[in-house]
């Protein structure tokens, strides 16, 4: 028998136009559960969305929920779920692949093409996302946590799984020298999974010396850089030179000639051109951040170095890592990255905040977290 219930759900109708509105939710699918969402992390591309009404070349058609990094608890349960029980507390993963294609079937779902996933404009109708009191989700992708895992812990899973599956696509070698790009959210937390898999050196760069501290306080990098503020050039000589130069000084704070993997996590054409210089021959670059479509790159440099680029996009099979890496303990002050939280009848504040990067204190803010 369908039942209806009163659900309040979070739209964003346009441009900084979030409507926190009362709708009703049915019940779930025979193959789904329903979950009561208690923490949802806000991410870059949400941040696009609001400000933007668009992700890069995914522009919204229609109002659309955001929010994709969520955990809550289970509900009600659909008439063919078995692996789940009402009560259970579970982190959602939140893109559905078909399940049948070559990619699917050869366990890279993420990158599959008829890929839905919820909160993003890519495919019309959209797929509403989490920031909502309930949803209904299929349960092969609803993910039980232990107890001693938090909501908001559970809410970052889904950002942590991005970290380990670049670190998982760059095989980072037992005890090498690591260089990553960017201390936001994404950039901190691929330090901790390079910490926790013993690297030797875990370097993080940045151009905030704020956020460069709160890798160290964190013991997420080994060592850190500040990356100078320098006018913007235009001839590409000179930028490529730039890039050669920052990665030598790089290299030599950190006692290195080249590091074994470079975690790119900004997305800035700059970054991507000096972690390739900064690469030792035979290194790697993964490519975490999502940049501009089309960039400037040294491929010569790359090429005469056999210097790998990879790319990544989300996560594959990475759950079972995350949520045992945050239960084991392996990633101790992983919730300190969660610095701001608010409810969901002020989700305009959380926006502001996380794309402000800063609070009214002028504390750095990492991650925000919207509880309902």
């Amino acid at each position: 028998m369908v039942t209806t219930v009163p659900n309040k759900i979070l739209m964003l109708h346009g441009s900084k136009d979030l409507r926190l509105e009362t709708r009703s939710i049915q019940s779930p699918l025979p193959n789904e559960v329903q979950v009561a969402v208690h923490s949802t992390g806000i991410c870059g591309s949400d941040l696009h969305y609001y400000s933007d009404f668009r992700n890069g070349a995914f522009a919204v058609l229609a109002p659309l929920c955001l929010g994709h990094e969520s955990a809550g608890t289970v509900t009600v349960i659909g008439s063919s779920v078995t692996s789940l029980s009402v009560g259970d507390r579970v982190a959602l993963e939140v893109g559905m692949a078909c399940g049948t294609c070559e990619l699917c079937r050869g366990g890279r779902y993420n990158i599959c093409e008829e890929m839905l996933f919820k909160s993003s404009a890519k495919t019309y109708p959209h797929a509403d996302g989490t920031l909502a009191e309930l949803i209904n989700h299929p349960a092969d992708l609803c993910h039980r946590i232990p107890e001693n895992v938090t909501f908001d812990q559970a809410a970052l899973i889904e950002p942590l799984s991005v970290s380990i599956h670049g670190v998982n696509r760059s095989q980072a070698p037992a005890g090498g020298k690591t260089l990553i790009f960017g201390a936001g959210a994404i950039g901190l937390l691929t330090a901790a999974v390079l910490r926790a898999h013993d690297m030797s050196e875990v370097v993080v760069a940045d151009i905030d010396s704020a956020r460069l501290t709160i890798a160290k306080d964190l013991d997420l990098a080994t060592k850190t850089f500040l990356i100078p503020q320098a006018p913007m050039k235009t001839e590409i000589d000179e930028v490529l030179k730039d890039a050669q130069d920052l990665a030598a000084k790089i290299a030599e704070v950190a006692g290195v000639r080249g590091f074994d993997r470079v975690y790119e996590c900004t997305g800035v054409p700059s970054c991507v051109q000096t972690g390739i210089f900064a690469s030792k021959p035979g290194g790697k670059i993964v490519l975490i951040g999502m940049g501009r479509a089309v960039q400037t790159l040294p491929l010569g440099a790359a090429a005469l170095r056999e210097v790998d680029i990879i790319g990544v996009f989300r996560y594959a099979n990475t759950y079972p890592t995350a949520i045992t890496l945050i239960s084991s303990g392996k990633l101790p002050r992983i919730h300190k990255l969660v610095t701001h939280k608010r409810s969901l009848d002020k989700a305009e504040e959380a926006f502001i905040l996380a794309k402000n990067g800063k609070d009214e204190e002028g504390n750095v803010v990492v991650k925000v977290v919207i509880e309902a």
